[in-house]
Formats: C-alpha cells, structure tokens, sequence
C-alpha cells in the first residue's frame, strides 16, 4: 500500500506545481531563499494568487465602452500623512461610454452634459463597489482636466441637490463648498433627521455631527461680528474652513433665511 502511494506521488505529486501558484512557489524557493520556512512562503504564495484574481479579473464579460479600475477602498479613511501604498485598494469596473450615448449625441445632446453625466456616473459606480475616486482619476478616465470635473461635479450636485461620493467627501479630506452647503440644506432647511442626511450624502453619523457643530459654531461667531480669523483661533478651524462656512451662511442671508432660527433650531437625531 505505501509503495503504491509512493509511487503516485512520484507521478503525480510533480503535476501539482504546474500552476501559476507553484511557479510562483518555486521563484521564492530559489530566488528568494532568505524567505524562511515552507509555510510562509506558502502564504505569500496565496495571497499574491488572490490579488491576481481580485486586480485582475477576467475580462470577457466586460461590455463594450467598460473598463476596470483600481479605486481607493471606501472605508481606508483620509490620507493625511499616509502615503497610497499604505492604503486599502480595490478593483472597479465602471462605465465610460453608455450604449445610448451615441443617440444622445445624434439627438442634439450637448457633449458638455453627457461629460457630466458621465463624471457622476464614475462616482456613483465605483461608490457601488466599495471604491472611491478622485477628481483627477475621473479625469483621466474621461481624458478631460480636473478643474472641470470641479465643475461639472458641482453642477451636477446642485441640479439633484445630492453629494457625490468622491474621495474628498467622504473622507473628508479636501474643500468642497457644494456638498457642505447640501448637507447643511438638508438639515437646517428641510429639516431631514441626522441619519437620513447621513444615508442621502453617503457621510457617516460622526461627519454629520461635525458639520451640524461647525456650522452653528460658525453663526455664532458671526453674531458677535468676529473676523474669519477671529472664528478660526476661537474654534480651532483653518481660516479655509471657516471661509467656506461663511459663503455658505451669506447664501442664505441673502435668501432671506432668519440666521437666528438657523441657529436655534436641532436636527433630529433618531
């Protein structure tokens, strides 16, 4: 019986190895011997075939006008201090031409608005897959400029009064008047309760809390008719920060919004 098994092994144990993973085995075992211990280069090897499987899929069911992308995971949080390779990745496929898109253009659409729609479109897909993008990978990918990402973005959330999930708002990494101004409507304006405004804007509970904080903050300083840099020494707030508040308080100021009842009035947290 152990001379049968021996044998087997003999014959069969070799054809185990023909495989991307047993090359790749076999690399590390000879290029690489300062790697100690079968088990853990058995584990690297393991790992590094699975990342092969997750960056790069199979491609035959793409359709046309799809391509794949590699997004910045939704929940690696901000990158202050952290460099790309210390954070959490994922593979996307999205969507850069849409089959109707050529009807579209036949029927007159201007090309400027199928761009934007196809900018929020990015977003929105690689958000569905647990990713997030930048203005400047939509960019690339539409082989437009960043700046006019910037714009069509900001066109796009004030017509559907709805913040896209871009990197910089969700990790809350850079200036974005738009979506501030959105959230702060929705709270202060139509009186959405701090989870709905959280779910609609795709912010988490504590960023709600800390607009809503911020922003009343803020209007209270100016009450008093203290400066920006008055505001940003006493609430510890970069004198940006506490710009984009004040654009976004005399924006209602001047649409006849009572500031005081802004300031008086709690969102509802259920």
């Amino acid at each position: 019986m152990n001379k049968h098994l021996d044998a087997n092994q003999r014959l069969f144990g070799p054809q185990q190895y023909k495989t991307f993973e047993g090359a790749l085995f076999a690399f590390f075992h000879k290029e690489c011997p300062q790697l100690a211990g079968e088990r853990t280069r058995q584990m690297l090897v393991q790992t590094i075939a699975e990342m092969v499987r997750q960056f790069y899929p199979q491609t035959t069911h793409l359709r046309p006008g799809q391509t794949t992308w590699v997004a910045v995971h939704k929940n690696a949080g901000p990158a202050y201090g952290k460099s790309i390779s210390d954070t959490a990745l994922t593979p996307i496929t999205v969507d850069l031409v849409l089959a109707d898109e050529a009807t579209q253009r036949a029927r007159g659409q201007k090309l400027r608005d199928i761009k934007r729609d196809a900018a929020a479109r990015l977003f929105l897909q690689a958000y569905q897959q647990d990713g997030v993008l930048t203005n400047t990978e939509v960019a690339l990918l539409l082989k437009i400029a960043p700046g006019t990402v910037s714009k069509y973005v900001a066109q796009w959330e004030t017509e559907h009064n709805h913040v896209l999930p871009r990197r910089g708002t969700i990790h809350d990494m850079g200036p974005s008047l738009t979506h501030k101004r959105i959230i702060i409507h929705k709270l202060f304006i139509e009186h959405h309760t701090v989870e709905r405004v959280a779910r609609d804007t795709n912010h988490s509970f504590e960023a709600i809390q800390n607009y809503i904080g911020t922003f009343k903050q803020i209007l209270l300083c100016r009450k008093k008719a203290m400066t920006t840099e008055e505001i940003a020494f006493a609430i510890k707030r970069t004198p940006r920060l506490v710009k984009e508040y004040e654009s976004i308080i005399e924006y209602y100021a001047d649409q006849s919004q009572v500031l005081n009842k802004l300031l008086d009035f709690e969102p509802e947290v259920t």
